[in-house]
Order: C-alpha cells, then structure tokens, then sequence
C-alpha cells in the first residue's frame, strides 16, 4: 500500500502544479500534459511486462530456493561419496537459470523505462520552451516565465522514479494473488462438527484415493473392531501408509468412506478426530524444546509427574535422567542430539501421555537396533493396552500376535487373516515372512 500512496500521491502533485501553470500559461501545461500522458502509458507497459515475468521469475526463485536446500541437506552423503562436483550442479544450473530469466526480464523493461523518463524529460524540456516562447512574445509576464522554469526542474522529480515501483507493484500483486488463494481455500473439515463417538472402531468401506492422477488404493474394505489390532503389510508403495493417513483424516478418499465409531471421518472437525487418535510414526520429529515439553506436546496440560510416568511406561525415563540437565535439556532440531532409538521412544511417550483410544503406528520400530527394538516393543506393549491399534510394519515380532493381517499389494487387500491363517495359504505374506525372515538371519562367512 505504501508503493500505491506513493504512485498517486506523486501523480496529484504534478496534477496540482500543472493547475497551476495553466492558470497562468495553458500551452505550458497543455506541453507537459502531453509528456505525463506519455509516461503514464509507458507506466502501464511496465506494469503489463512486469504482470508477465513476475510468475516465471517467482519459479526460477523457487527452484533455485529448493536446489540450494537440497544441496544442504544432502551434504553428508555428498562428502561420504565424494561427489562434490556433481551435487552442486544442480544448484549451478538453477543459479544459472535464475540469472538467465532476470536478465531477459530486464530487457524486456528497457524500452518501457527509456519512454518514461524520456517522456518526462521531453515534457520538461517542452514546459520551458512553450513558457520562454510565450515570454518572448509578450503573452507571459517575466516573472511567471521565471517561476514556471524553475518548476520545470522539480515538477516530476516525485514520478520519474515510479518505474521501479511499477516493477514491484506487479510482483507485489503477483504474491498477494498466490496469498489470496491460500486464505480462501478451504479447510479440510469445512462443514465438521465437534463428534464424540461412543466407540472407536474403524472401518473402511470401498476406499479409493489418488495423488492427482496416479491413484494408489483401490476398493479397499476392512474394519477394525473397537481393541483389536489389525496389521497392514506389504510392499512397499503397496498403499500401507496412506490406509493411515485416511483414517487420521490427512487426505480425504477419493470414492468410498472412512468411519471411526460408526461416523464418517468428514463429519469430524479435525481436531475432534484427531483427539481420539495417537500416531508413532518411523520418521520422529522432535522440537528445538526440552525433553519435558517434546513429551507432553500431544497434553499440554499434563504435570511433570505424568510425563515422567509416561516416560518411564515407555522405558526412556533412564536415558532422559542421564542426559545434562534431564528432563530440562533441551534437544536439537529435529532431535538431532539424540539417537534414533531415543527419538522413538520419546515419541511412544508423546503418545502414551495424550491416552488416545486409537493408536496408529507406521514402521514404528523399522529402523532401531534390536537393543532399542526390545525397549520399544514393551513400551508400544504398554501404550496400545485395551485400544484400537492399526499397525504397518514388516517385523514378524510386530505382527504375528495381531487380531488380523490385511495383506496390500498395488493398493488391494490380496490377503486377510491371522499369521497361522495366512502362512498355511501360502501366497504373498508366506514369501514376504520367509524373505524377512532369511533377511534376518543373514551371517557372514
């Protein structure tokens, strides 16, 4: 808004003194007036150019802001294999490209910006010469003559520099376009209400869903009955995941519905769903906080005391006392000062404080090692007691005690049954259990 004020206010003063130079020699102003319309049409290329090359410039920014993020984070593979050179390539290229569209863009305004000024230095120039003519031949009194050339030198001095502004008044527009279509979108659970079921089994009925156009389930059927504990196994990219995600409400299915105690998810607000459910996931994300606050981030409102019982359910109290400043220190971003045992098993303490009664854990223990493993199963033991649990995981330990296991393969349920049930059919899951189970049992020679 302060590039606009400034535009029109720079405007209304040449309008005002332009008034004022007509009242006393209207060919002076008419000259000028002539040389404003000039550079107000000039102004308006500028904005139509700037309109143009405001998208593509904004996408050769993110490219290069996305290489640039790339190129960071993967600085530790970079330098263990030593490719150095072909890493920042990429990030070459987008510098490179990025220079390349700017450089075009500014071209483009040259001729736009050469009218302008030019228009307005014509306009000058013709304000004194039609006043000095006009003096000369007695219409215009010397004095008036005099003042009106010392305007000519200050009257657009407040517009001359609005071509820069013209440049940013549309990228500024081009953004709070993008804002705009933020603000006004929808949420997810426009139109929810505050539900809170009686029970919290979980169930989906003809369930497909895509990502834009490459749908990954298809069809899918299954219930969870209120303390059970279904599995989900399979490939991976089989659509184990994203079963998940539709019942927390992530995304919604495409065709078919998804319930949690007898309600459609959709007539859930978020928050209301999402207060029934606790989710551990593979990939932990811990804050720049201390320990304390990681834990009770699912119950702001828990005690220490709770926290500590909720560590100590999910056996890290011991590790988290020996840290420096225990339940006070605080960890780094993303959890970096801890291991990846640790993180997990700060995320099943997360989870056992909010007490959901249904619990979602995706590959919670996929990547540990069999020390921490152990730790983990008695603390996942000990938080899913008498919930409705859904599991995807690959580890017979995780699986062979479930209620049932739904076999996915290319976003189908190809298998369902309990471990006894599915390796006596064969198929699928009685190969995936005995490649895991030789994957496991691998040894050196």
């Amino acid at each position: 808004m302060k590039m606009v004020d400034a535009v029109v206010n720079g405007y209304i003063q040449v309008a005002v003194i332009l008034l004022c130079v007509a009242f006393f020699c209207p060919p002076a102003a008419l000259a000028a007036l002539i040389g404003v319309l000039v550079s107000a049409f000039a102004l308006r290329g500028i904005g139509r150019q700037s309109a143009r090359t405001a998208p593509v410039s904004h996408r050769a920014q993110e490219a290069l802001s996305g290489a640039a993020i790339e190129y960071i984070h993967g600085l530790p593979v970079v330098k263990s294999f030593g490719q150095d050179g072909v890493s920042v390539q990429r990030f070459r290229e987008a510098c490179r490209a990025n220079k390349a569209i700017r450089i075009k863009n500014e071209f483009g305004f040259v001729p736009w910006n050469c009218l302008h000024l030019f228009a307005l230095r014509a306009a000058s120039v013709g304000l004194v010469l039609t006043a000095g003519w006009q003096a000369l031949a007695g219409a215009l009194p010397l004095q008036y003559f005099l003042m009106i050339a010392l305007f000519s030198f200050t009257i657009f001095g407040s517009v001359e520099a609005i071509n820069d502004a013209a440049h940013i008044l549309s990228v500024t527009d081009s953004v709070l376009d993008r804002l705009e279509g933020l603000e006004h979108t929808d949420f997810i659970d426009k139109g929810g209400k505050e539900v809170t079921p009686e029970r919290f089994d979980v169930s989906l009925s003809h369930v497909s869903f895509g990502y834009g156009s490459r749908e990954v389930l298809h069809d899918v059927t299954f219930t969870a009955p209120q303390g059970t504990t279904p599995a989900i196994v399979g490939p991976s990219g089989s659509g184990k995941s994203t079963i998940c995600n539709l019942v927390a409400r992530f995304y919604d299915a495409d065709r078919g519905s998804v319930s949690v105690g007898g309600h459609d998810v959709k007539e859930f607000t978020c928050e209301s769903l999402l207060r029934n459910i606790s989710m551990v996931f593979q990939n932990v994300y811990l804050f720049q906080d201390s320990v304390e606050n990681n834990i009770k981030f699912g119950c702001p409102d828990a005690t220490h005391e709770q926290v500590v019982a909720a560590a100590k359910a999910a056996c890290c109290h011991d590790f988290i006392s020996a840290l420096p400043n225990g339940y006070d220190t605080v960890i780094g971003e993303g959890g970096s000062t801890l291991s990846g045992g640790e993180k997990q098993r700060i995320s099943i303490a997360r989870a056992m404080l909010k007490n959901a009664p249904i619990v979602i854990l995706d590959e919670a223990t996929a990547s540990v090692d069999p020390e921490n493993e152990h730790l983990i199963q008695q603390a996942l033991s000990a938080l899913t007691k008498g919930k409705t649990i859904l599991t995807i995981a690959h580890r017979l330990a995780t699986i062979q005690n479930a209620d049932q296991i739904l076999v996915v393969e290319d976003g189908r349920i190809v298998q369902r049954g309990t471990h006894d049930e599915l390796m006596a059919q064969g198929g699928l899951y009685r190969r995936f259990i005995e490649i895991r189970e030789q994957a496991e049992g691998w040894r050196l020679a």
